[in-house]
């Protein structure tokens, strides 16, 4: 798709509609007139002034003057923080000022930074500012983010595929090359950095044969190439790389992280590296976990593996970011004993303290895989001498890969809420992965990427409110759900106060929708197995006999409990074990996650579990039902493309909706023989 040919869907947040309420641009029109910008052009300032020059084009109808010195009496001003500035020792390396200052003649706006990237993301919040219609006359902000890495994982692989990749195909490669396409990672790179992230791995965690050759100089350049454009948006490229490289790419016949050869073999592999991206990130690496290679295979921990290539990458200011995603999947899963939610803390934990300095494990938010609930891991905060990282999801793979809307802020923003007490209370996971709790040298927050090269980047419209929001959040925590939400609509949809309304309701709505029609009180899983969409209580890939829910003909849910099952429990900080360890406190929410218990079991809300499950799953079509409603009362009043795309996603959301109410009553009907007591037709 040209540059000429954009569509609204494919602009996004950043599509900057002309300006139609004349009161707003008679008392703040003025400003977009000029720009004045009198430092070094780099390519990140560059970038800001592109940005800005588009988006007042379009919003007024008029190209904005350039300058590098004031020449109007009102004026965009783009300026670098010097040292020893009074502003100066509020902000860090990625921070901003937006400041209406008083002028000779008038006035003028200051986007200021202590580096040109901090001037970047000025612009960018200016534009958020200008979208939601804020009064620039007394704008007077200052922003640091919260989190030091604000990072994309994405799954493509070379063949032009994406793993749980849910919008088309790889926006980078195509037929095992990297595409000639390098316009839409531009535009790419534009909203990433708009929403503050800085960082991006370019291919999948589990590294095939060709990828594994994207640290050779056959397709060096090209990741060369992909990381200058990243580069202009002050985004840093990182690579996934195999853990068995050493062999498959070199000579040797081991990949032993103890093996003189092998630490040798990559000090010299990231020299190669940097001398084609002297700014790049780092490795990405999945290893010992689901048959990828790692480690274990010669006796080793994970503090070998990942220390190994910690110490190639330290003189160049490299990091590593080790997955903690490590389960064995070949356990005999019939054994109510065996537990996956027990593996990465029974891995790592044991390991706190051994790691280089420059290693961060990157944690799931939960201990299983990305469930629509579930609980959190309790590795955060549990290794007070480790660098860590939160992993979130944002490609929808169990949460209605993106057919259905499912908006996920309000998940994030409960789990970085959680309270850990891992030094007593007042330390809640944001705080433990912002790096402010155990002073880490290394922190942050990534995410599995949603995108693809469909024409709106994410397959739902409404699912680029995700990417937007991942954005947002992980540069402020404290930002609110509605806060978020309501930047995001209006970038995208206008100022209507109908549209802003119903999107808002739609997407506040739609997690406790999609988790009311799937699967009840945190027992997660309950899909297809291999592709994950659609019900099947016993199918999941590693599932004998439903092991994932063990629900019989008395009662479902899993023993996590120390007294009675797994001792999964135990691996919380007191205040959490014994909440999670009683029938009592346990949140009815998570209830099947930690206990089995009887269909009879009463929940909080009075109704017994089996009761729970059939109310749900019907109150669930229905609301299924509300939501393209509400979205069809919006015809005429949203570009028709982008209408059209959410109206069928929403009509087929329905029917899946109604399978999966089905499906899930008609299972637990059979299972315990337990009647609706509201007398409604399960098939």
């Amino acid at each position: 798709m040209s540059v000429k040919e954009l569509t609204e869907a494919y602009k996004g947040w950043l599509r900057y509609e002309k300006i139609e309420d004349q009161d707003w641009m008679n008392e703040n029109g003025k400003w977009l007139s000029a720009i004045v910008s009198s430092g070094t052009c780099t390519t990140v300032i560059e970038s800001a002034i592109e940005e800005l020059i588009k988006a007042f084009t379009n919003m007024t109808g008029q190209k904005p003057a350039l300058s590098d010195s004031v020449q109007s009496s009102y004026s965009i001003v783009l300026s670098k923080i010097e040292e020893g500035d009074d502003a100066s020792n509020e902000l860090n390396d990625d921070g901003y000022i937006i400041q209406a200052k008083k002028t000779d003649n008038g006035s003028a706006v200051l986007l200021a930074g202590k580096t040109d990237i901090g001037i970047l993301y000025a612009s960018f919040h200016l534009l958020r500012l200008i979208q939601t219609r804020t009064n620039l006359e007394t704008v007077n902000l200052r922003e640091n983010p919260t989190n030091q890495l604000r990072m994309i994982n994405q799954w493509d692989n070379m063949d032009g595929s994406i793993e749980r990749g849910y919008a088309g195909e790889s926006i980078f490669y195509e037929n095992n090359q990297f595409t000639n396409n390098l316009e839409r990672i531009k535009d790419y790179a534009r909203l990433l950095s708009s929403v503050g992230i800085n960082g991006i791995s370019i291919n999948n965690v589990n590294v095939h044969a060709v990828e594994t050759k994207l640290i050779t100089n056959d397709f060096l350049p090209h990741v060369a190439k992909v990381a200058e454009i990243f580069r202009g948006y002050g985004i840093k490229t990182f690579l996934s790389v195999n853990y068995a490289s050493p062999i498959q790419l070199g000579d040797l016949e081991t990949a032993d992280p103890l093996d003189d050869n092998v630490r040798n073999w990559w000090k010299e592999k990231v020299k190669d590296v940097y001398s084609y991206i002297p700014d790049f990130g780092g490795f990405v690496v999945k290893a010992d976990s689901e048959h990828r290679p790692g480690p274990f295979t010669y006796g080793r921990n994970h503090a070998d593996g990942s220390n190994m290539l910690a110490e190639a990458l330290e003189p160049f200011g490299g990091i590593v970011i080790w997955r903690c995603f490590v389960y064995n999947c070949m356990q005999d899963w019939r054994d109510r004993k065996t537990d996956r939610a027990r593996a990465a803390y029974d891995h790592f934990k044991p390991l706190d303290g051994q790691f280089h300095e420059n290693v961060i494990l990157q944690i799931k938010n939960g201990p299983m895989d990305f469930q629509v609930r579930e609980a959190v891991s309790p590795l955060f905060g549990a290794m007070n001498e480790t660098n860590q990282m939160l992993e979130f999801q944002i490609t929808q793979e169990y949460t209605g890969q993106q057919k259905h809307v499912c908006y996920l802020i309000p998940q994030w923003k409960e789990i970085l809420e959680f309270e850990t007490y891992a030094k007593g209370e007042g330390t809640p996971i944001k705080r433990i992965v912002d790096g402010s709790t155990f002073k880490n040298r290394f922190s942050g927050i990534t995410a599995v990427s949603n995108i693809g090269n469909d024409t709106n980047w994410t397959g739902h419209q409404l699912a680029q409110a995700n990417l937007f929001g991942f954005g947002r959040l992980i540069w402020n925590p404290d930002l609110s759900v509605e806060e978020i939400t309501n930047e995001w609509i209006h970038a995208t949809f206008g100022n209507d106060p109908d549209v802003v309304e119903q999107v808002s309701i739609i997407l506040k709505d739609s997690w406790p929708i999609y988790e009311n029609y799937t699967s009840p009180l945190g027992v997660g899983w309950m899909v297809n197995p291999d592709h994950h969409y659609g019900p099947n209580v016993d199918g999941y890939e590693y599932s004998v006999w439903g092991t994932y829910h063990f629900a019989d003909c008395d009662g479902i849910g899993v023993d996590r409990t120390v007294a009675s099952g797994t001792g999964y429990t135990a691996q919380y900080f007191d205040e959490n074990a014994s909440m999670y360890e009683s029938l009592d406190t346990c949140p009815d929410e998570l209830l099947l996650f930690f206990h089995h218990v009887p269909y009879t079991h009463k929940l909080k809300s009075g109704k017994t579990v089996i009761q729970h499950i059939y109310d749900t799953h019907f109150e669930g079509v229905e609301q299924a039902i509300g939501l393209k409603e509400r979205w069809s009362s919006l015809e005429g009043k949203v570009d028709q493309e982008c209408y059209q795309n959410i109206l069928d996603r929403l009509t087929g959301q329905i029917d899946h909706a109604k399978q999966w109410r089905d499906i899930i009553n008609t299972y637990f009907l059979r299972k315990s023989g337990i009647q609706d007591e509201k007398n409604r037709t399960i098939y």
